[in-house]
């Protein structure tokens, strides 16, 4: 099964009993405008998820912008909504899939089996005359038991020991010109990890808003060798799990998320930083 679902595929099934669809729109700079858009109209039986305040943990000196939630919060957060590990979960937002992609990637960290992103976005399926609401899903809480797949993390000290080597692929998910060190508009330092190859993530998605084909996935990351253990980045750990669905998508089974990202690289000093192209 594909992890990018379509709409009509997500049509045929939202009214199944065991399926829970999560809204995650958010907008970074404007903290309250994805729940406000939420509360305003969504997919009928969505709940609300916030990036900040449900799938990232409080910002400390290290962790980056966005740190993982704590495993135990947000299986009592997911409790909370009524999901258990049997629950079909289909995600989706407003951005591209940039933060239903965050939802989806924690649940694989939990161990969820069944978790989807929906293809488009909200808009999209609104524009396509699909039912939207403004009511608000009643659940009645559950019980949520996960078991962490830490194979797909990439420590800060794993992220040291490969940067700059040809052993393992490093991908930095962000805009070339932040990559290069020309720009920097949301951290501290400007650059990127040595040796990091530069994916930028929204080349993974059209101009409508359509995620690319199996076979263009495929040929996007044709220069990365299969074989090879692939660590992804980008600014705090949110636009890089589109990179990680991607690679999957595409057949890659050695892939890493290093969470912290480029803002929990740039907070220790002594952590070199590259600029220009690789």
């Amino acid at each position: 099964m594909n992890i990018i679902v379509s709409k009509p595929w997500v049509l045929a099934r939202m009214y199944e009993p065991d399926i829970t669809i999560v809204d995650c729109r958010f907008e970074l700079g404007k903290p309250d405008a994805g729940r406000k858009a939420y509360e305003e109209e969504h997919i009928p039986g969505a709940v609300y998820l916030d990036l900040e305040q449900d799938l990232s943990s409080p910002i400390s000196e290290h962790g980056g912008r966005h740190p993982l939630p704590d495993p135990e919060q947000l299986s009592k957060t997911l409790a909370k909504i009524g999901i258990t590990p049997e629950t079909r979960i289909i995600a989706y937002d407003d951005q591209g899939g940039m933060y239903a992609s965050r939802l989806w990637w924690l649940l694989s960290y939990l161990g969820h089996k069944q978790a989807y992103v929906m293809n488009e976005g909200f808009t999209a399926w609104k524009n396509a005359n699909y039912p939207v609401t403004a009511d608000q899903p009643i659940r009645v809480p559950a019980s949520y038991t996960y078991s962490l797949h830490p194979e797909i993390l990439a420590s800060i000290d794993e992220v040291r020991s490969v940067a700059g080597n040809n052993e393992v692929i490093v991908i930095d998910s962000r805009d070339p010109r932040r990559y290069q060190g020309l720009e920097e508009t949301m951290d501290k330092a400007a650059g990127h990890i040595p040796g990091a190859k530069n994916k930028f993530w929204k080349l993974l998605v059209e101009q409508d808003g359509k995620w690319i084909a199996a076979d263009q996935l495929a040929e996007h990351y044709k220069e990365f060798p299969a074989d090879k253990e692939i660590i992804v980045y980008c600014g705090s750990g949110v636009s890089a799990c589109p990179n990680f669905i991607g690679l999957k998508e595409a057949g890659y089974e050695k892939v890493k998320l290093y969470a912290g990202s480029w803002s929990d690289w740039i907070s220790y000093n002594e952590n070199p930083i590259e600029t220009g192209d690789e």
